[in-house]
């Protein structure tokens, strides 16, 4: 086992340690996704998505966590997940860490995962901050290093927000996420920015129910580190528990 992944093996441990306690909240919830420009291989194609995805707030950090499913007529089955676990350097200091917009600074890890005959294992370790920004939820910068199992490794930038708004009596919520890594010796640099346009038809269930309608865009450029870039809108169902 190579030195850095030993180091990162450590902070992810060290991070899921620190923020193992009873959630100061927590929510589970349930994706499903279609699309028919996803860019597989060397072609475009349909696919189906299930997600699954669990996110906490907890006394000394915070998780975050997903399974994507998938299903296409090229690859057939496969299983990619991410567990994200941080640690806030203000809670454990017991200090406010903040300036401007920044209202705290975490250790970033994160595991990612595929399984299946091509299965991989890597290993993302560095700092986060969070942000306060006016018409936000929330909003991440994370800066790792990554330690790769099939590609060598590089520095990946992971943004994070959530924008809720009403239109009316009815409410929306567009959230998402983009990751930037740099270029090596045997692969591109990366961007995928992918963004979820919600409608949460549930509040005319029931005004706990949480169950959205919409879209998800995802545009995704030198998909993997290769050549192919990727313009894909999904059409989205999603249910928190």
């Amino acid at each position: 086992m190579k030195l850095t992944q030993i180091a990162a093996t450590c902070a992810l441990a060290t991070a899921a340690t620190f923020t193992q306690a009873a959630p100061i909240w927590q929510d589970f919830s349930i994706t499903g996704l279609y699309g028919e420009d996803y860019q597989l291989i060397a072609r475009e194609d349909e696919q189906t998505t299930v997600t699954f995805e669990y996110t906490a707030k907890l006394k000394y950090g915070d998780f975050f966590a997903f399974a994507d499913r998938t299903n296409n007529d090229v690859d057939g089955n496969q299983t990619y997940f991410e567990a994200s676990p941080r640690l806030s350097l203000g809670a454990i200091s017991g200090q406010k860490l903040e300036l401007g917009p920044i209202k705290d600074v975490l250790v970033a890890t994160t595991w990612e995962a595929g399984t299946g005959g091509d299965g991989f294992n890597n290993y993302l370790y560095g700092v986060g901050v969070d942000l306060a920004i006016p018409y936000f939820q929330y909003a991440q910068v994370n800066l790792y290093k990554a330690d790769n199992e099939k590609q060598d490794d590089d520095y990946q930038m992971t943004l994070v927000y959530g924008v809720p708004f009403k239109l009316g009596s009815e409410d929306f919520l567009v959230d998402g996420f983009l990751d930037w890594s740099t270029a090596e010796d045997d692969h591109k640099s990366e961007m995928n920015w992918t963004t979820q346009w919600k409608w949460n038809v549930g509040k005319h269930i029931s005004p706990d129910t949480r169950l959205y309608l919409g879209a998800e865009w995802s545009v995704w450029n030198n998909k993997y580190g290769t050549d192919y870039d990727e313009n894909n809108v999904s059409a989205l169902i999603k249910y928190h528990f």
